[in-house]
């Protein structure tokens, strides 16, 4: 991957190129058509897919329609605040409100003019969110999102090209990019101009060098990313003369079934289940967050832990998609009573006992946790039979990238816009702060789908000005 300089263009023409046909890229592409630029999305894979396609698909926004509905109060001041709290402060405080302030207005967008379906969750909070504000497709999964956003570009008019890896840019003497090349599954070359590019393709996740060299912690960690995540946004950026920023930043996850490799959802934590070690003891605050809750799994014997829970909170999990997929592939085990956990789990039955037993106590408020956790928002664990799952800690995406304005500008690290590239979603710097205990949940779809509507409004108006 590398830059092409050359005084002059590719023939073949369109304004706007978007790389990269996940939330970020699919956005970008309506925000573009809306503006009134013909715009071409470029992705590597067969179908769209990205990173968007691995994850539950929630989106936060606040002051949104739904939020009304439903009585709940947030403001973009409350989300910012959660944000910044999350990051200790870490995260660039005007990129965070603009992406808050246009989450309400990029969601109602999606669903008015492009008939994008969303919910709210109302059924529990993700760590760290002090409102509900989360909003999904139906179907509660990344590949459903992509999928409805996929076909709303198509009604747009705008061409989604798969099977095109962008190899290079090409750009002029100035750094302007003047056009791609891609290469074609047979070997095939061709080249592209355009006017303004979007780099919505990918984080750096798959690419092991850069994980080592960046987050060490997680070199040797299960990835459960998509593995066209090279960093190659930040390689053509870096060439252009871009500033990055952050590049320690990342989303882990604690519970990725193991061997299975299906998420299950957080919400079993919040709402009231326990993550024990083969020694059948916690380790943690489950309520922290679970995207530094990677780490302390990988910290435990065997590099594994076990969510285990209650069939109230099995049969909340049933509601999503992920849980049903893991259930249906035997990931999800069911015992009768706790000496059957135990032999489950593989440990003694005392400690284990003593951890449900603490659990109920904690509550019904009768005892504190040396963890800090508050039992006290959810019910106790009732009784078996009790549900089970072997999970790993995981790495999932990057949140560091290239250096972008409220605009989503690609900046030089004099903090002057590149002439004519714009960035979201991983190519570009998150709101998460320097390391893994700084995400908070749905951080990588908010700027996906926020800067993604950003960057696709301002390389249109780019492309008509200077065409």
């Amino acid at each position: 991957m590398a830059v092409q300089r050359r005084d002059g263009g590719p023939e073949a023409h369109v304004p706007v190129i978007v790389i990269g046909a996940g939330a970020c890229g699919l956005t970008a592409a309506l925000a573009a058509r809306d503006a009134g630029a013909d715009v071409m999305v470029l992705e590597r894979d067969p179908v769209p897919s990205g990173s968007t396609s691995l994850s539950a698909g929630y989106i936060p926004a606040c002051g949104t329609r739904w939020q009304r509905a439903d009585g709940a109060e947030d403001s973009a001041e409350r989300m910012l605040g959660d944000i910044q709290r999350k990051n200790h402060g870490e995260g660039d405080p005007a990129l965070g409100l603009a992406l808050c302030v246009a989450s309400a207005a990029t969601l109602e967008w999606l669903a008015d003019a492009h008939d994008q379906p969303f919910v709210l969750e109302t059924g529990f909070r993700y760590p760290g969110h002090t409102a509900h504000r989360m909003h999904s497709h139906p179907e509660k999964t990344g590949s459903a999102l992509v999928g409805s956003l996929a076909a709303a570009v198509e009604r747009a008019g705008a061409d989604i090209v798969c099977d095109a890896a962008v190899r290079d840019l090409i750009a002029d003497a100035e750094g302007r990019v003047i056009g791609v090349a891609i290469e074609r599954p047979d070997g095939a070359v061709d080249e592209i101009g355009c006017e303004a590019l979007v780099l919505a393709c990918n984080g750096y996740g798959g690419n092991p060098e850069m994980v080592r060299a960046h987050i060490p912690e997680m070199a040797d960690a299960l990835y459960f990313g998509h593995t066209g995540n090279r960093g190659d946004a930040v390689a053509w950026g870096a060439e252009l003369g871009a500033a990055v920023s952050q590049m320690g930043s990342y989303q882990g996850h604690g519970s990725v079934a193991h061997p299975h490799g299906v998420l299950i959802s957080w919400a079993l934590m919040m709402e009231g289940g326990v993550q024990v070690n083969t020694d059948g003891r916690r380790f943690s605050n489950e309520h922290a967050g679970y995207s530094e809750q990677a780490l302390k799994v990988l910290a435990q014997p065997g590099r594994i832990a076990w969510n285990v829970y209650d069939r109230r909170l099995h049969e909340m999990g049933l509601g999503q998609e992920d849980y049903r997929r893991a259930v249906e592939m035997g990931a999800i085990r069911e015992v009768p009573d706790l000496a059957s956990l135990a032999a489950l789990i593989g440990c003694a039955e005392a400690p284990l006992a003593e951890t449900l037993g603490h659990a109920a106590q904690a509550a019904a408020g009768r005892t504190g946790d040396p963890f800090r956790r508050d039992f006290t928002t959810a019910p106790a664990l009732v009784a078996p039979p009790f549900y089970a799952v072997k999970v790993t800690g995981a790495l999932f995406h990057t949140q560091g990238g290239l250096a972008v304005d409220t605009s989503a500008r690609v900046l030089t690290p004099e903090g002057a816009p590149l002439p004519n590239l714009f960035a979201g979603g991983g190519a570009a710097v998150g709101l998460s702060g320097s390391g893994v205990e700084g995400y908070l949940s749905g951080n990588g779809l908010l700027t996906a789908v926020t800067l993604g509507r950003i960057a696709g409004q301002g390389a249109a108006r780019l492309a008509m000005e200077t065409a």
